[in-house]
């Protein structure tokens, strides 16, 4: 059995099934299928959708909308063909017949012949042809024309055509057809092209480019097997291709060559009307599952065609259409908004997610605007971002601003800081970025911090960048460099007392670390590393047998040849502060080039401006030069 199935839902992006395509009429028309369904999850994505009822669309089984007989071009002119159609109507009718006189089942080839007339007589508004089509339908065929009637209705201008299609689709309802969860779903996907080609003023062939490109981008953006990708990146474009296909047919026999049409505020409503006409028809044949999936199906395209929407269009007229038909999926029992709502932010589809705000918000419906703004700050949509905070008042900031300190996402986390953060938010930001070395995040957060709060928490912070540090601790030595608390006193004695600290929360490599290199320990320790590198570089100077003689140097290189790396070590460090074991070897240093006694206390710049006095200046002009961070 033929079978092609993909999934197109924006509970889980993709998922798919079972394929065995038939390349010679995969793009033209769409039909249906409900069967099982794996999907392709995005395991280890930093945000879960919430759990609940999921939609699924499934997309299968295709057959031809319009022949590929050379023959018929594509156009509309039906009336100069109209004597070729009903002589192939009346042999349609005679193959019909069995010799009997009963009617028995179209062949494959019958059903693709007589849809395609089908398509050319509702095209051109014949309707007594049409009708007469539908006289020779079998099921199948009656359920296809059901769905060609229904795609048409997004075309309407008048509200003659209003009646002649209403009337066909009542027609074809009495005459058997009933799968109506295929032709809701089909045309959702169809409407949602609709509206959003008209976005703005662009070729068929230009949409299909974009739409290409969006849907690459997307695929990317998931977690999942790269050849399930693939292959449902292709049946995805290929349904897409399908709707677009349909639109340019349409466009050209409105007179439209290869753009899209923008109806106008009357025109929408009649296509409304139709579709609720449709809806009425159906009754409880459409179930709350059907108009869920329908929901998503009407949603899928319109964040593929998100990068194209003219800022604003979820409130003009070309999205009018869409809201509609989206609020009358929502009374018929769709109850998945929130999951469209959630991916629509996820990938940036700003003007989908201020249509779902809005249908939320007439409908009374409950949509999480703060899980939304996590979803849009990890992926960087700063569009999508700030429709939900001016407009959804999403005002959970904490979880994104931490998380987009912990990637280094300068951009989001600059917009949150702009946006206005809490004392609190600003800080455990802060600590978010110390912990995962983001030093440029930190940088910039550290003057947002008021110093009071850092002061309150200086010890709890450098805990915390400790514990989850992952075993670098370049944050929390930014921070003590940076002289966080302003004080430099006070700095280097909480790094002294986290140190000697015998609390077990205190992870043992950030004990390690600042006993090391910034406690008071480390200072004496310094002391006595300078002591005896003075006295092994005298003694090389008097005992030494290198055929250079370093008394022989001129002062200035002497110190060069003593104290170069020091420095430059000391320049490479960077900070307003020096590490206590480093300022440790300064002071002795200082101490043995200046004759005299040093204060203690003096910090690394003071000290520094000692050395650079003993070198000579082209050293200490290419050590500032090279070894500054």
């Amino acid at each position: 059995m033929e079978d092609e199935t993909v999934l197109v839902g924006e509970s889980d992006v993709l998922q798919m099934v079972n394929e065995s395509p038939s390349e010679d009429h995969l793009c033209l028309e769409m039909d249906t299928d409900e069967s099982g369904i794996e999907s392709l999850k995005n395991e280890g994505n930093t945000f879960a959708l919430e759990k609940g009822e999921g939609s699924t669309v499934v997309f299968s089984r295709e057959a031809p909308l319009l022949s590929k007989d050379p023959g018929f071009d594509g156009t509309c002119s039906c009336t100069a063909n109209k004597l070729k159609t009903r002589m192939a109507v009346e042999e349609l009718e005679l193959l019909k017949k069995g010799k009997n006189g009963q009617d028995r089942k179209l062949s494959r080839h019958d059903r693709i012949e007589l849809g395609r007339m089908f398509q050319g007589a509702v095209s051109s508004h014949d309707w007594e042809l049409a009708e007469s089509l539908i006289m020779l339908a079998d099921p199948q065929t009656l359920n296809d024309a059901l769905c060609i009637s229904l795609d048409s209705i997004w075309f309407l201008s008048t509200q003659q055509e209003l009646l002649g299609i209403t009337w066909l689709i009542k027609t074809i309802i009495s005459n058997g057809a009933y799968d109506f969860t295929r032709a809701a779903l089909r045309t959702s996907f169809l409407a949602s092209c609709v509206s959003a080609c008209q976005s703005r003023t662009m070729s068929l062939a230009d949409t299909v480019t974009v739409m290409a490109q969006r849907l690459h981008e997307r695929l990317q953006e998931c977690n999942g097997d790269e050849v399930l990708k693939a292959e449902a990146g292709a049946k995805v474009q290929k349904f897409t291709e399908w709707a677009l296909k349909c639109i340019g047919f349409h466009s050209r026999c409105q007179g439209n060559r290869d753009r899209v049409s923008h109806s106008s505020a009357v025109e929408i409503q009649l296509q409304l009307s139709a579709f609720k006409i449709f809806l009425d028809l159906a009754g409880n044949q459409l179930t709350g599952k059907d108009f869920t999936e329908a929901f998503d199906a009407a949603c899928f395209p319109l964040t593929l065609f998100s990068s194209s929407f003219d800022p604003g269009w979820a409130s003009g007229i070309s999205a009018t259409a869409i809201q509609g038909l989206l609020g009358m999926l929502v009374e018929g029992g769709a109850d998945n908004v929130n999951q469209c709502f959630l991916e629509a932010s996820r990938f940036g589809s700003t003007e989908l997610v201020r249509i779902l705000l809005q249908i939320a918000q007439r409908n009374s419906l409950d949509v999480d605007v703060d899980l939304a703004l996590g979803f849009a700050s990890h992926y960087c949509k700063i569009g999508t971002m700030e429709c939900l905070v001016e407009e959804g008042n999403a005002i959970a900031f904490l979880g994104p601003l931490m998380r987009a300190a912990e990637r280094g996402c300068m951009q989001v986390v600059q917009w949150f800081v702009q946006r206005g953060c809490r004392d609190m938010e600003l800080c455990l930001a802060l600590t978010a970025a110390t912990s995962s070395s983001q030093v440029g995040i930190a940088a910039y957060l550290l003057p947002h911090v008021p110093q009071h709060v850092l002061a309150a928490l200086s010890i709890e912070i450098l805990k915390a960048a400790g514990e989850r540090s992952g075993g670098s601790l370049d944050g929390v030595a930014f921070l003590l460099r940076s002289d966080f608390l302003g004080d430099p006193a006070a700095t280097y004695a909480i790094a002294d007392s986290i140190a000697r600290s015998d609390d077990e929360a205190v992870a043992t490599d950030l004990r390690a670390f600042l006993r090391e290199h910034w406690s008071e320990e480390a200072f004496t320790d310094g002391l006595r590393y300078g002591q005896d590198h003075y006295v092994n570089f005298m003694r090389i100077l008097g005992r030494g047998e290198s055929p250079i003689c370093l008394r022989d140097l001129p002062a200035p290189l002497r110190v060069a040849v003593a104290y170069l790396p020091l420095y430059r070590e000391c320049i490479q460090m960077g900070g307003r502060l020096l590490s206590q074991r480093l300022r440790g070897q300064l002071v002795e240093a200082a101490k043995r080039l200046g004759n005299g006694p040093v204060d203690e206390s003096s910090q690394g710049r003071d000290l520094l401006a000692v050395l650079e006095l003993h070198l000579p200046p082209f050293l200490v002009h290419a050590s500032n030069a090279t070894c500054k961070p």
